[in-house]
């Protein structure tokens, strides 16, 4: 290959025998320098060009994580850079998108979000410092972890019809658990509750595995758990599955009905996730990241994957995630504010 020092060498050494050759070697030069500026722009600008690091607001090793870190693993292979998952935890996944939101939109830096996104300002509403809808834009929905409606082993509660039947006669007597205040476990709670018109007592937790545990003890009386921290132990007889809570039936809960089909017509819950990046990210960086989402999301390792964490892949354009977003955050907020729950 020659290099530019190369070049410039040879006519240098005949500018003292041929004056017009000075004249011609600079033609060129200034030709070779014009032709170099465009190639120069677009390698600068080819995407992804170094690694790209996807921020989550939860722990290693959770349920979330691990969809993540399937997805970052098949997104690398598609966009020929690494996709580096960065646990930031706290304050219900609100640490990592405030990171986010105030990041460079280059498409380096990404929020993998969970449901909570769209409850945190309904929960948070004079706390949050970034804006959901104007600091970060939609990549692509990626998964949805079904919800369970879920009593210990021994209860004498056989269907969900029979559980609102019994919280009718007897209002106030049960008590639900929740992963904690303004989770999607407790929010689901509180969903089921408006939609079939009983009240329970709430019992939340600091996390989904204590408040499994307590359920499993007999210590309360049902719960809405997601599906990777129920079928365990349903599997294991700890406990009973009434009902799905998503419309479709689960293959991995063969002959659980849902309560769309039984108790609470239209209801449909799930934690689902999906992928954010700063506002003002160029819109051919984000057409790239949903072509690899949606590439890993096809992917046959990656769905035996979600098939063996119960979740299901949720592939969608950016602009029909942004849809999907704005009425979640809509209905959350419905029953946030209807419940009197907040956490400023």
């Amino acid at each position: 290959m020659i290099q530019r020092s190369q070049f410039f060498v040879a006519p240098a050494r005949l500018v003292s025998r041929r004056g017009f050759v000075v004249r011609a070697a600079a033609a060129v030069a200034g030709l070779a320098m014009l032709g170099a500026a465009p190639l120069a722009s677009a390698a600068e600008t080819a995407y992804p060009s170094r690694p790209i690091r996807i921020v989550l607001g939860f722990s290693a090793g959770g349920g979330t994580d691990a969809i993540a870190r399937t997805l970052a693993k098949h997104m690398s292979s598609t966009l020929g850079a690494n996709v580096l998952i960065d646990n930031k935890p706290g304050a219900n996944g609100n640490i990592a998108a405030e990171e986010v939101s105030r990041s460079p939109a280059d498409g380096y830096t990404l929020l993998y979000n969970t449901s909570s996104i769209a409850s945190s300002p309904a929960l948070y509403n004079k706390r949050l410092s970034y804006d959901v809808s104007k600091d970060l834009i939609p990549v692509a929905r990626t998964a949805s972890l079904p919800i369970v409606l879920v009593v210990p082993a021994k209860s004498s509660l056989k269907s969900a019809a029979e559980l609102v039947a019994y919280a009718k006669a007897h209002p106030g007597k049960l008590n639900y658990a929740s992963a904690g205040n303004g989770n999607v476990t407790h929010l689901a709670s509180l969903s089921f509750e408006d939609a079939v018109g009983i009240k329970g007592t709430h019992i939340p937790y600091k996390g989904e595995a204590p408040a499994l545990a307590d359920l499993m003890a007999g210590m309360v009386d049902y719960y809405f758990a997601t599906s990777a921290g129920a079928i365990p132990a349903i599997k294991a007889g700890r406990l009973k599955a009434l009902a799905v809570a998503t419309k479709q039936p689960l293959d991995t809960l063969p002959g659980v009905p849902t309560l769309d089909a039984t108790v609470a017509k239209g209801l449909d819950l799930s934690a689902w996730s999906g992928l954010m990046a700063p506002a003002g990210t160029p819109p051919e960086v984000i057409a790239k990241l949903n072509s690899a989402v949606a590439k890993a999301l096809a992917d046959p390792e990656v769905l035996v994957f979600f098939a063996n964490q119960s979740a299901q892949a949720t592939p969608s354009t950016p602009g029909e995630y942004g849809v999907f977003l704005t009425s979640e955050m809509g209905s959350l907020a419905k029953v946030i504010k209807g419940a009197g729950i907040t956490l400023d």
